[in-house]
This record gives structure tokens, sequence and C-alpha cells, in this order.
């Protein structure tokens, strides 16, 4: 991911200073996509990972509705 990140910057940077060429654009359009699916992928797990405890003590799971 890491190196994801830094490519995404790096051509960032350039289309600030000298612009990007055709090729540079769709490069940098295709990484912003692999980023957000990771990004979505990652926070999903962290969602599925999550508990809540209301007020009687009892374990919710986000999705679950109260009383289900």
């Amino acid at each position: 991911m890491s190196q994801l990140t830094d490519r995404i910057n790096e051509l960032a940077r350039k289309a600030k200073t000298e612009g990007l060429t055709d090729e540079e654009k769709l490069e940098q359009a295709k990484l912003r996509d692999e980023f957000r699916a990771a990004f979505r992928r990652n926070f999903g797990l962290q969602l599925e990972n999550t508990t809540f405890v209301d007020e009687k003590g009892n374990v919710l799971k986000p999705g679950n509705k109260k009383g289900e």
C-alpha cells in the first residue's frame, strides 16, 4: 500500500508542477481506483471486527438492528 500511495503522491506533485502525459493520467486514475478498493476492503474488515455494547449490555455488530 505504501508504494501505491508513494506513486500516487509522486504523480500528484508532478501534475501540479509540470503536468502529466496522457499515459500518466491513466496510470494515476488506475492507482487511485486501486487505492479506493483497498481502502474499502480494509475498512469493511475493520467494521466486521467492531462491536458495540448497548445500555443493557447487549453486544451488537454493525448492521444488526436493535432487537435482532
